[in-house]
């Protein structure tokens, strides 16, 4: 059986974000970049169904040089091979335009089922698998929680406001994964060492068929901004009943939430 497992790199949440100057995007110095949270439930779940089913589990992603140490951290979980789509035109590239992308190089793969994250941390669009199941003309479940592969269906669960719902799909199918579908693996000392010899294939827009004018941008970023600085606490001097009358003063008079 044949798994795509879709990647995305991201800055490590606990890094420290600086806007650019043109307010378009961030300042990528000193930066630490690591896989997405959800595409690490993606990968973890393939290489789960490969171990339980036999197959192979390819790894795609798009982006700079950079992201070749996204890739090998999913080889060196215990993918057989990548992808790596690198292309200048791919530099802007909205979700619209990275879901083209990605379907022109997972589709010649003939997968029978398709993972990625339920969303890009940073971003969190939340776009890129919907989209990408429409370009591949396939069916899709999102925030899975659970996925069952039996032969040429999968019955996946998945995660609702205040419910689950089950839905039995036919393959191939695009299922985006949600936290709680599974713990993800660390890779092992054998897995890292190993996973520089597995095979990363390199490919541009036109190896993959397309044109500037196929990844132009539908949306742009207008601009970023980092959020407000808090206020300082305020610290209410006193006995419990002084504090008690303070506090309702403050919250009537400056915060008037009452």
């Amino acid at each position: 059986m044949k798994l795509a497992v879709c990647v995305k790199q991201v800055p490590d949440t606990e890094t420290r974000i600086r806007v650019s100057p043109d307010g378009a995007g961030i300042v990528e110095t000193d930066v630490n970049w690591i896989v997405s949270p959800y595409d690490e439930f993606a990968i973890e779940e393939a290489l789960r169904i490969k171990e339980a089913r036999g197959g192979e589990v390819v790894l795609v992603s798009l982006g700079p040089d950079r992201v070749l140490s996204a890739l090998r951290s999913g080889l060196a979980m215990g993918a057989d091979s990548a992808i790596h789509l690198k292309d200048p035109l791919f530099d802007r590239a909205d979700p619209l335009a990275t879901a083209q992308a990605l379907a022109a190089a997972i589709k010649p793969l003939d997968a029978e089922l398709v993972l990625a994250g339920q969303q890009g941390v940073g971003g969190d669009n939340s776009q890129v698998p919907g989209l990408l199941a429409e370009i591949l003309d396939l069916p899709q479940v999102t925030m899975a929680v659970k996925i069952d592969v039996q032969d040429g269906r999968a019955v996946v669960t998945r995660e609702t406001e205040g419910a689950h719902e089950e839905w039995d799909v036919t393959l191939p199918a695009v299922v985006s994964a949600q936290k709680g579908l599974n713990e993800p693996r660390y890779a092992s000392l054998k897995g890292i060492m190993a996973a520089k010899k597995k095979p990363v294939e390199t490919r541009d827009a036109a190896a993959l068929g397309l044109a500037a004018e196929d990844l132009i941008p539908r949306t742009r970023v207008v601009a970023l901004e980092l959020p407000a600085a808090r206020a300082a606490v305020k610290m209410i001097e006193g006995d419990p009943d002084t504090q008690v009358a303070e506090l309702l003063r403050l919250l009537r008079e400056e915060a008037k939430v009452i």
